[in-house]
């Protein structure tokens, strides 16, 4: 048996290291989004002060929270069988959300999953322990971690939104869009600050647990007693720096940026290390004091009183220098991270490019009720300080350098308040969350920046709701699904053990496979992101025309496929086909109206007289696209009632006379598709002559059947739906032929 405890043992520190690798994908929100939306330098430069933040972080950590052992479960009254099945189950559900959240590109709190994963996991045992012994539950669960928990959700997302608002609003008061302007006398007070919240925040939490400070004599009581006059001092000397700085021609708000990244990054590694490896370390250390000290008991009777003091696990520094690493080289290679970190930056970028996020009820009704609020309070304002504040605020003519998302004023606010707040709340014990902090922050400055405008607010909001909902949701899904796991694994034994441990290989092997697959399919916004980076107007305009060509040959794909499952589904009678089809109409209508934006955008940036040449014949084919995802729709709705209420099937003559024309569109979509997909358009008269041949041919057995429908004795059900689909395949021939003519005329 001690050798199926040791198998657990190490799956569980397998997934410690592939929870290093999803939980540094996850937080590398915290500090990785200010300096790559600010585009304050190239993403490895940025990459690098990052991992060289982790690894110090890491490696210079005194040990591990004590919150794995002891913080939510009392271990005296729990034994080694126990506390594996708590163990696994928690670092099973621990990676199994966060491989979930990242693959969603959504960022998510490590600590209230693992919070929350003991909790359930340890009520799971609990429960079984109080039928058995008739033990308290207060006396077997510490349920003031997840309260503190709870607590710090409400107080990080409100605490952090409102300071993100209100400096930001402050600073851009002072600086304007136009900041360089601004700098003559203000940068270095600014600097001086930003540098020194940063400085003292890593003093308090980045550095906090270091034996270096403990070794020059800088611990947590002498930096408590000093406090004062470390800041004035800092304060003095970084001003001054900051002013020789810009004399000297060196861009203060990088520095600023870099530097925030580092220390966020060196305090995420420091403190939220205990997230990714507490759990199998004192799984480790259980099983060692196990084996020398149980004297023949067994594992489900020997007491982990162990786990109840301080941790005596041998070689831990090591073990913390080698999670450092995992970490750092994760960070470098994740696409995951990238994804994560792409959904900051796009609620909190100043253009409005492309919203990740769509529409919803609360979110309107929210922007409804805060445009009501504002034009009511705004009354009562001045005029002349309205129009001072609005010349402030404005942004026109200002252009992001490399096509960042905001610009480094932002970006230095984003990094120097959240390190600030998270100082503020370690002083006064408040249980704010890192990650909830420095999302917030974001969105509360780019809300003061006003890049949350009237055509983005609902898009932005319902963004912002769905990551403070996924939050609450993993607290609810970690509790359960670790309970769960925790009490199948005590109640099955080995067996179940064995059966989770399958599971979750499962799982994980199954999302990456589903992440890949989605990564391959958003090439094209690979084309639009050089469309936005260059600056070229020739280069820019023949991405642009590959960017167009892509577009319409996916509409015209989409549109053959899904025309070949609507015809052969209504003469089948197959269902499943025509719910594929209704599902690919409308992700291409929602992909349609994503890349219409995006396109728009790009013919901005081309030169102006070729702009006025093919506007036309860009918006042209557009609704052309469009049209033909409505005519598709328009022909599905009627043929999936018909057929999902099983009324009579489709004569064998309108079938036999119905299939020589699909042959025929389909053939005509494929034609075009080529054409379009390889921008050669030789053949175009010739193709536009078919397919109004098509027209006429479909026309001529539209005006047979109503003579039929009106002069003879029929199935109207049935008759009325060949003749509404005839109708809309004549539709769609028509607007391919004009979406080929758009497209060679766009392209030419």
């Amino acid at each position: 048996m001690d050798y199926f405890y040791l198998g657990i043992l190490i799956f569980l520190c397998a997934l410690a290291i592939f929870d290093l690798s999803v939980g540094v994908a996850n937080d590398a929100v915290n500090f990785l989004s200010p300096a790559v939306g600010a585009n304050s330098s190239k993403f490895r430069n940025v990459l690098i002060v990052a991992a060289i933040g982790i690894f110090v972080g890491a490696s210079t950590s005194s040990g591990m929270m004590d919150i794995a052992r002891h913080g939510i479960m009392n271990p005296v009254h729990y034994s080694l069988d126990d506390v594996l099945c708590i163990f696994l189950a928690v670092s099973a559900t621990d990676v199994i959300l966060l491989d979930i959240f990242n693959t969603l590109g959504m960022p998510t709190s490590t600590t209230v999953s693992m919070v929350f994963g003991l909790l359930g996991g340890s009520t799971a045992l609990a429960l079984s322990k109080m039928i058995s012994t008739g033990a308290l539950y207060a006396d077997l669960i510490n349920t003031n971690k997840a309260l503190q928990v709870i607590i710090g959700i409400f107080l990080s997302v409100a605490i952090a939104f409102v300071f993100g608002y209100l400096v930001m609003w402050l600073t851009r008061l002072v600086f304007t869009f136009n900041f360089k302007k601004h700098l003559k006398w203000s940068i270095a007070i600014f600097g001086g600050i930003s540098i020194t919240s940063i400085f003292y925040f890593l003093l308090v939490s980045g550095l906090k647990n270091s034996k270096i400070l403990v070794q020059i004599g800088w611990t947590r009581e002498f930096i408590n007693e000093h406090t004062l006059q470390i800041l004035g001092i800092s304060l003095l000397v970084f001003t001054v720096l900051m002013q020789i700085l810009h004399l000297l021609k060196v861009n203060i708000f990088k520095i600023i940026v870099l530097f925030g990244t580092f220390s966020l990054a060196m305090a995420f590694a420091g403190n939220d290390l205990v997230n990714f490896i507490g759990t199998p370390l004192a799984g480790v250390e259980s099983f060692l004091d196990f084996t020398a000290n149980s004297n023949g008991v067994s594992a489900e009777d020997y007491k982990m009183s162990v786990l109840a003091g301080p941790s005596t696990l041998p070689y831990k520094q090591l073990f913390l220098i080698g999670a450092g690493i995992i970490m750092t080289v994760s960070l470098c290679t994740s696409k995951k991270a990238h994804k994560v970190v792409q959904t900051t930056v796009n609620l909190s970028r100043q253009d409005s490019s492309e919203e990740v996020f769509s529409s919803s009820r609360i979110a309107r009704k929210t922007v409804r009720n805060v445009i009501n609020t504002s034009n009511a309070i705004t009354k009562y304002v001045p005029t002349s300080i309205k129009n001072w504040v609005n010349t402030r605020f404005d942004s026109e003519g200002i252009q992001l350098e490399n096509g960042a998302a905001f610009d480094l004023v932002r970006a230095s606010i984003n990094l120097v308040l959240a390190g600030l707040l998270i100082v503020i709340g370690t002083t006064l014990q408040l249980p704010l969350s890192t990650t909830y902090v420095a999302f917030m922050v974001a969105m509360g400055s780019s809300l003061a920046d006003r890049a949350w405008g009237r055509d983005t607010a609902v898009y932005r909001i319902t963004g912002v709701i769905s990551v403070i909902g996924g939050w609450f949701i993993t607290a609810g899904a970690a509790f359960i699904l670790a309970c769960c796991i925790a009490a199948l694994n005590h109640f099955g034994g080995g067996i179940a053990m064995l059966g989770v441990i399958a599971i979750v290989v499962l799982v994980l092997v199954n999302n990456n496979r589903k992440f890949k697959k989605k990564q391959a399919s958003e090439n094209v916004d690979t084309l639009f992101r050089e469309i936005v980076s260059s600056q070229d107007k020739q280069e820019t305009w023949q991405l642009l025309r590959k960017h167009v060509s892509q577009t319409q040959t996916s509409i015209i794909a989409t549109a053959r496929e899904t025309f070949v499952n609507i015809t052969s589904g209504l003469i089948d009678e197959n269902i499943r086909n025509l719910r594929a089809a209704s599902i690919d109409i409308e992700e291409q209508r929602a992909m349609l109206k994503r890349y219409r934006k995006k396109e728009i955008l790009g013919m901005r940036k081309i030169d102006h007289l070729l702009a006025v040449e093919k506007n036309t014949w860009f918006h042209l084919g557009t609704n052309s696209g469009m049209q033909i995802l409505y005519g598709l729709k328009r022909m599905l709705e009627p043929c999936i009632e018909h057929v999902d209420n099983n009324f009579n099937p489709l004569p064998k003559g309108y079938a036999d006379n119905f299939k020589p024309i699909c042959e025929q569109t389909v053939n005509l979509l494929q034609t075009v598709e080529t054409m379009i997909s390889s921008c050669s358009f030789e053949n175009t008269e010739k193709v536009l002559a078919e397919a109004e041949d098509m027209k006429t041919a479909i026309s001529d057995m539209r005006h047979r059947l109503e003579d039929h429908i009106q002069k003879e004795e029929c199935d109207l059900k049935i008759s009325l739906l060949y003749l509404s689909t005839l109708q809309e395949t004549q539709e769609l021939v028509s607007n391919v032929r004009h979406l080929l003519r758009a497209s060679k005329r766009f392209q030419e």
